[in-house]
């Protein structure tokens, strides 16, 4: 019995002049945003985000709120992994280039070791110059 009562319902909603859709929502003016590098909407960062909402009657500003705090300690934890991973890099490059100054040393050693024109090679070499 359940069935017929499921494709009477199907049958209704295909037939109803109002459309039904199941896409997700996008966040009105997200493409904008986006391509004038800001944030994709606007509770992620910016001046209504991270400034207090009040402040006391004689100047003195606001305790900051919750989200500010977490804001504020996530930027921290991200600002010392930029740094930690950019110290890395460097260290990876400085070790690069030594190796690159090794291998360039060990070039010139064995172009050293090899054996030099004697008699009238030397000679000819000796003109040409």
């Amino acid at each position: 019995m359940a069935a017929p009562v499921r494709t009477l319902c199907c049958s209704v909603l295909r037939l109803s002049s109002r459309q039904f859709s199941t896409t997700c929502g996008v966040q009105a003016g997200e493409k904008w945003r986006k391509e004038h590098g800001l944030a994709r909407s606007g509770t992620e960062y910016g001046p209504l985000t991270d400034l207090p909402d009040w402040s006391f009657a004689d100047g003195r500003p606001a305790p900051p709120m919750k989200g500010q705090l977490r804001r504020k300690q996530e930027r921290e934890v991200l600002a010392r992994r930029i740094i930690m991973l950019n110290s890395e890099i460097d260290g990876g490059m400085e070790a690069w280039r030594g190796k690159q100054e090794e291998a360039k040393q060990l070039e010139e050693y064995k172009k050293s070791l090899l054996l030099k024109p004697k008699g009238k090679l030397l000679m000819k070499k000796k003109t040409k110059s």
